[in-house]
């Protein structure tokens, strides 16, 4: 049984019994989860208004992005720490309200560099509350059913890569770049009277339980689970950052659209089955899933110019990562324990390591060996990330729940 603060916490009004799901709570914390990764994701689809509008270079309004996940990096772990004692719902409404707030800043402002802080401080907001999201899902319910909690609160995120981000980009070009995150604030608004209406509230962590950043990176298991997730979402993003130039390259133009929304219909279908199975199968899932999008890698590196095999690689790939975060953030809480929410605030820091990463590495690929090196970098990075898993059966990716 796991011994994370949240399976040690005492009932409170507004937890279900066994067997039951707190649905609008859960579904609270996914559109939190969707309006999280739609902010940060969707100036990538609106990147020539926004260089219009604020009348920068494509390269400046690019950067929009990068503040975002560098408020996220620098933020998840510092202020994790620093508020792991406070209330709970408190926390969560802090964050909602920084969407709020800075999402209406980018909407309104005419200087770049106004808009570039309110990015940085809304990916400030993101990594606090990628810190506890997991933490607090996994509160609401009893022990059987924390992964099924677990992957419900995380379906905002496949959903907003999936369909958000096209809708915003559409809805963009109808009504301008600005009309967007006047959305997303206007969606904090009222997700936030919804938060204050259904989720229920729990204590902070004990003082007397805290251990120091240094003992929760070096409790079993933890180290292990932030490594699978550096290589793991390392060898995602090279192909998702330039999935467009590799189509390009393989003689696939135009068909950017098609293997994205494969990929991301599959995803959904992945987080699915990942919340029927996880609270029982958490070691073979992650295996299986490494293991299947390393072959579909190697088909993609043995024969990469038929359509038919573009399409199942994509379908294997959002099916074996549409789950990945939920698998992830459960092996670390559990790895975790009393300590899970700086735990998860490590992954979080660990996570956008690998998305900035996978911009990099993936660009010095494509200037040099090019794109149809990427199915064999990406086959290395998933092995590496498979012999991790493998070896890690007594923590981390326990063969039997702790």
């Amino acid at each position: 049984m796991s011994s994370t603060t949240a399976s040690a916490s005492p009932p409170v009004p507004g937890t279900p019994a066994s067997g039951r799901l707190p649905w609008g709570s859960l579904f609270a914390l996914a559109m939190t989860g969707f309006i999280c990764i739609l902010t940060e994701t969707v100036p990538a689809g609106l990147l020539l208004q926004i260089t219009h509008g604020l009348g920068v270079t494509e390269a400046m309004a690019g950067q929009l992005v990068t503040l975002y996940a560098l408020g996220s990096l620098s933020a998840a772990i510092p202020l994790t720490a620093a508020t792991r004692g406070w209330r709970r719902k408190p926390l969560l409404l802090l964050c909602i309200l920084g969407f709020l707030v800075f999402n209406t800043v980018t909407t309104f402002s005419s200087y770049y560099s106004l808009t570039l802080a309110a990015r940085f401080f809304a990916g400030v907001s993101a990594g606090v509350l990628w810190g506890m999201s997991a933490g607090y899902a996994r509160r609401m319910v009893p022990e059987p059913l924390k992964g099924r909690a677990m992957a419900v609160a995380m379906v905002g995120t496949p959903l907003a890569l999936a369909f958000g981000v096209p809708a915003g980009t559409f809805f963009g070009d109808l009504a301008g770049w600005r009309s967007v995150f006047g959305i997303l604030s206007l969606s904090a608004l009222l997700l936030a009277v919804w938060v204050l209406w259904k989720l229920p509230d729990y204590p902070g962590e004990d003082a007397g339980k805290r251990l120091p950043l240094h003992k929760v990176f070096t409790t079993p298991g933890v180290r292990p689970v932030l490594l699978v997730v550096l290589a793991w979402v390392l060898a995602h993003n090279i192909l998702y950052t330039y999935i467009a130039p590799y189509l390009t390259q393989t003689g696939f133009t135009g068909r950017v659209d098609l293997v994205l929304l494969i990929f991301g219909i599959t995803a959904l279908l992945g987080i699915w089955l990942i919340g029927v199975w996880i609270d029982r199968h958490l070691r073979p899932l992650v295996l299986v899933s490494l293991a299947a999008f390393a072959l579909a890698s190697v088909l993609l590196g043995i024969v990469s110019n038929q359509p038919g095999v573009i399409y199942l690689v994509a379908a294997v790939w959002g099916l074996t990562f549409g789950g990945a975060a939920t698998l992830l953030q459960t092996a670390i809480a559990i790895a975790g324990r009393e300590s899970a929410d700086v735990a998860q605030s490590m992954l979080v820091t660990a996570w956008n390591l690998a998305i900035g990463g996978g911009g990099v590495i993936g660009g010095i690929l494509l200037e040099t060996t090019g794109v149809r090196s990427f199915p064999w970098v990406l086959f290395i990075l998933l092995s590496f990330a498979l012999l991790i898993a493998w070896r890690s059966r007594a923590h981390g990716f326990p063969a039997k729940r702790l």
